[in-house]
């Protein structure tokens, strides 16, 4: 897809990746909704991008909650006129054992990084079907495709999401809307200082992402990695292909 002109919304907006995303795709030419829960960032990184020229739209919004993720995909119908393509981006991850993992927070990522993506799809997927199609990128992980103590609850709900893409590349594709799987590699964001669960094992994974022999990317070189699975529209993108 040309980004030029196109409507793109980006879940998760307020920092890391959605971000870097966010200030990519406009410096490209898009038109940008930004959704995610703080209000205040959002606002300052919509002001940032409007002062430089760029359309851009803040619509707070909690993921988890099915009424706000309608409502966020109905503003920025609104505001834009359509949504050329949703990149769900917000997640959030937890670190234990599968022994001594809380099911609190286990529950608590099921709910952002599955549930929110799902609500967003079909929230997003009757618009995209009205107006000819559209591209839905789903943002997983790695470690999706890995097996690293401590990380299977995180593991297993972009695992999920997954297969949530993969099934709904197929169902979808009749409707010309392209269902993208993106897989970052580790990034040098906030995520993991922001991850729920065992506080020892957080400071272990942050320590392995020290060490000079682990590759860590940029933001922006993994937003640049999104602006181009958008423009060659993959099933599958990876950060080294």
């Amino acid at each position: 897809m040309e980004i030029k002109d196109k409507v793109v919304l980006i879940t998760g907006a307020s920092g890391g990746i959605g971000l870097a995303a966010a200030r990519h795709l406009a410096a490209a030419g898009a038109k940008v909704a930004l959704a995610a829960r703080s209000t205040e960032k959002l606002t300052q990184l919509a002001n940032e991008l409007r002062s430089q020229g760029h359309e851009a739209l803040s619509v707070p919004t909690d993921m988890r909650n099915q009424a706000e993720v309608i409502q966020m995909v109905e503003a920025t119908v609104q505001h834009f006129g359509q949504i050329d393509v949703l990149i769900n981006n917000a997640g959030q991850a937890a670190s234990g054992t599968i022994t001594d993992v809380s099911i609190d927070d286990y529950r608590q990522i099921v709910e952002l990084n599955m549930f929110g993506p799902l609500y967003a799809m079909q929230a997003v997927i009757p618009k995209m079907r009205s107006q000819g199609g559209g591209i839905i990128v789903n943002v997983s992980s790695m470690v999706s495709r890995m097996h690293i103590p401590g990380l299977a609850a995180y593991a297993s709900t972009k695992a999920a999401l997954n297969m949530l893409s993969d099934t709904a590349r197929g169902e979808l594709a009749s409707d010309n809307i392209r269902v993208i799987t993106f897989y970052p590699r580790m990034t040098a964001t906030d995520f993991g200082r922001n991850s729920l669960g065992n506080r020892q094992m957080r400071q272990q994974q942050r320590a392995t992402t020290n060490r000079p022999e682990v590759v860590v990317d940029s933001p922006e070189s993994v937003a640049e990695k999104i602006l181009e699975a958008v423009q060659k529209e993959p099933a599958e993108q990876f950060m080294d292909s």
